[in-house]
């Protein structure tokens, strides 16, 4: 899947102008991301078809790590506006982190701490993006 993928995309970006390393085109990025992901995938093939190779049993799909994984994704989509980037990302980390089998409070915490930090470091200061920082009804 990953070799197929791959080259799909590289070959598609070859529609468009390349560039250079210095200089790159609209194709350049995504003509060597689609090298790396075929070559993953070869990677991935072969380490699958050699002799060392585990055999292993596939555990029934948990439709709940998708809703929640998912659910929290399109739930910050939606909460960005009223809720501020602040408290969106950090239920953004909390929700999602539920859907893990080795779910830890503390851990779920200190990793929306620090991504909330890193998203205002890196899109407000980094980038200079415009988001709501806090809820619009503080903001008024």
């Amino acid at each position: 899947m990953f070799i197929v993928l791959g080259g799909a995309f590289s070959a598609q970006a070859t529609n468009y102008s390349m560039g250079s390393a210095a200089r790159m085109g609209p194709g350049y990025f995504p003509f060597w991301l689609g090298i790396v992901l075929a070559l993953m995938g070869a990677v991935v093939l072969l380490s699958a078809l050699s002799k060392r190779a585990d055999t292993t049993t596939i555990s029934r799909f948990d439709f709940r790590i998708l809703l929640l994984v998912v659910g929290s994704v399109v739930f910050y989509g939606f909460a960005l506006r009223y809720l501020g980037l602040y408290i969106s990302v950090f239920l953004l980390v909390l929700i999602s982190s539920v859907a893990s089998h080795e779910f830890n409070w503390k851990v779920a915490v200190g990793n929306g701490l620090f991504l909330v930090a890193f998203s205002y470091l890196a899109f407000i200061r980094g980038l200079g993006l415009i988001f709501p920082l806090w809820p619009s009804v503080l903001s008024n």
